[in-house]
């Protein structure tokens, strides 16, 4: 330990000179109070009764403080230390006439204390660095932790572990496996403070001792290179200067660290590169590298290794997440997929929606004005707003399939019974004809026969005229419309007619199921089939409530319940009004009649033209039915556009 002691020019230390050479005590003689400085080593400053009236006490603080001590001299005439110095600054007092050995005595007391002063204030600092520093590091592990976004989070690694050990660069390799169950590095991310117009290029390349990091990632121990640049010839790793000349950096020290998982396997490696005296130092010139770059401390490479740690359970953790993501979006796309094979004539239909919806959720992310300005979404919202989109018809798995599929008023098995009873009633009126005619014959012969006949076939061609209208008036009921529309007094009359079956039995030509059916004056379905339709929102809700969602998408359920329910009441199931339900489900709402409207894959209806489609609903915002602001949002974004592109 050097010790050093600091005396004023009148003050003689001739004396105890020898001794203190003897003992390795440096002697500095000062003329200034500026001049006396703590050097980080145990001081002791000698102030005699002519000098120590020019010390301040602040500059005697400030010399305690950072390890040094003071002792005084007193003049001729003073027995007792003088009160110009607090006590607590004052660690020995001599007389005027003391000898050297007493002096010696009190130097070497205030050289014990200022070193036990100097071990306080070191292991106070160190203290407070090794608290900063689990701070850091917990503050670091929790914002790692609390990443979701696999991007983002390799971005953060690097941002903190450059910001802990003051690295101008820093990069990011990460072990993968290929589709031959090859593992290798690839160069995920790099990060150059002073160079951030470097473009970044991802790589792989082999795990092999040959490079430094592949070296790492072999052995799976920390490297610690002072100067790249001078790697002894007989290590098995070399560097590549190729981006150094490149990009005209300078690549110095190298810390590099293997990031290992909860089973001590290497996932990756953390390299830092240039670490700087000063953090906001920034290298340009060849003299910044040369003044600025220190080598990495063996402090650092524990720092480093326990963030590495840190990085790699939650690249782990983001990886996992990852691939419940997937498998989760698998299990939608797989139930969607059910949805549409039991309803295969509205294919793509939940996928529509959904982009649409998480469309018009970015566009409202994104307004300054409104009732909606104050609206963000996250990217678990968003998320969110997808699945419920993917999942908002899922329900319709309890829907029978007949109800479901409906294609026209009639199911296919009572068209064509309608169909048969017109060949029927056809076939009975040419019969009817053909037996006119015969008894004629029988009856009168082939006088005024060809008369007559006229008369009949006049007769018969009328009733086929009126069967044929009748059929073509059913065929033409028989088509569902996008809105009530039809004027069915002459189909009723239909019901009023009647035939003869075979055995004589007067039916009519449509029965009063047929009628009501015929008589639909919108879409497809009766009142019955379309509660049943109307059932697939609860189903959906219940089933969707048995899942287990996690946090983030917990909301699901809620979003999708309600997209058929209208502002003012008018929907259903719940016929709730609008400040129950949520923003979320009031865009999939609009998306989702949007997309039923515009849609041409539905043979139950004719698809609209977007124009005729957008005004339909402008009447429905007109009616109080649908959200104004966002669907003046859903027409002016273009919304639909983004979902066709």
């Amino acid at each position: 330990m050097k010790l050093v002691l600091f005396f004023p020019p009148s003050f003689d230390i001739s004396s105890i000179e020898t001794v203190l050479m003897t003992e390795g005590i440096s002697t500095v003689e000062v003329e200034h109070p500026k001049d006396v400085v703590a050097l980080g080593d145990p001081s002791v400053l000698i102030l005699d009764a002519e000098t120590r009236s020019r010390y301040p006490t602040n500059t005697v603080r400030t010399f305690v403080d950072g390890g040094g001590a003071v002792v005084l001299v007193g003049a001729p005439d003073e027995r007792d230390a003088p009160s110009t110095l607090p006590d607590n600054l004052v660690a020995g007092f001599v007389t005027h006439d003391a000898g050297a050995r007493t002096l010696l005595l009190s130097i070497r007391a205030a050289f014990r204390e200022a070193a036990a002063r100097l071990d306080r204030e070191r292991a106070r600092k160190e203290a407070d660095t090794r608290t900063y520093e689990l701070k850091e590091l917990t503050r670091i592990g929790m914002a790692l932790s609390t990443e979701r976004d696999y991007n983002t989070l390799q971005d953060q690694i690097l941002s903190q572990a450059r910001k802990i050990t003051n690295s101008d660069a820093c990069s990011l390799y990460l072990v993968e496996t290929d589709e031959n169950e090859q593992r290798y590095l690839r160069f995920k991310l790099s990060q150059t403070s002073s160079r951030p117009d470097i473009p970044f290029v991802e790589v792989r390349m082999p795990i092999t001792k040959g490079s430094i990091a592949g070296y790492v990632a072999t052995t799976g121990d920390p490297l610690v290179i002072d100067d790249v640049y001078f790697i002894p010839p007989d290590v098995e790793y070399t560097f590549n200067r190729a981006f150094d000349e490149k990009f005209g950096y300078r690549s110095k020290s190298m810390l590099t660290i293997p990031m290992k998982d909860h089973k001590d396997e290497v996932i990756g490696v953390l390299q830092l590169i240039n670490r700087k005296r000063h953090a906001d130092a920034s290298l340009k010139e060849p003299e910044d590298f040369a003044r600025e770059i220190i080598p990495y401390t063996p402090r650092l490479v524990e720092l480093v290794s326990a963030m590495a740690g840190q990085a790699a359970v939650s690249i782990e953790n983001s990886q996992l997440y990852e691939d419940i993501e997937r498998l989760f979006e698998g299990f939608v796309k797989a139930s969607v997929t059910a949805i549409e094979q039991r309803d295969p004539t509205t294919f793509g239909h939940s996928d529509r929606v959904a982009t649409m919806t998480e469309g018009l959720a970015r566009v409202v992310d994104r307004v300054s004005d409104g009732q909606y300005r104050t609206i963000n979404f996250t990217r678990e919202q968003l998320r969110e707003i997808r699945y419920a989109g993917l999942l908002h018809d899922f329900g319709k798995v309890g829907v029978r399939e007949q109800v479901l599929v409906k294609a026209k008023k009639l199911y296919p098995p009572d068209m064509a019974l309608v169909k048969q009873r017109y060949q029927f009633v056809f076939r009975s009126i040419e019969n009817d004809f053909n037996r006119t005619r015969a008894d004629h014959l029988e009856e009168h012969g082939r006088d005024g026969y060809e008369e007559r006949l006229a008369a009949f076939a006049q007769e018969r061609d009328e009733q086929l005229k009126g069967l044929d209208r009748f059929l073509k008036l059913v065929v033409d009921s028989n088509e569902p419309t996008v809105l009530p529309e039809g004027n069915f007094e002459e189909l009723v009359r239909y019901a009023d007619r009647y035939y003869q079956d075979l055995e004589g039995r007067e039916q009519p030509y449509l029965t009063d199921d047929e009628v009501r059916f015929l008589t639909i004056r919108k879409g497809s379905l009766d009142d019955t089939e379309r509660l049943e339709i109307e059932s697939h929102v609860t189903h959906t809700y219940r089933f969707l409530m048995q899942i287990p969602w996690t946090k983030e998408l917990e909301f699901i359920p809620q979003i999708a319940y309600g997209h058929h329910e209208k502002l003012n009441g008018a929907g259903y199931p719940r016929k709730v009004t609008g400040p129950a339900i949520p923003i979320q489900t009031r865009m999939m709402t609009i998306s989702d009649i949007f997309d039923a409207l515009t849609a041409s894959d539905r043979p139950y209806k004719r698809a609209v033209p977007r124009d005729r489609a957008l005004d339909i609903m402008t009447s429905e915002v007109e009616g109080g039915m649908l959200d104004s602001e966002l669907f003046s949002m859903f027409v002016d974004a273009k919304v639909f556009d983004h979902e066709e592109g």
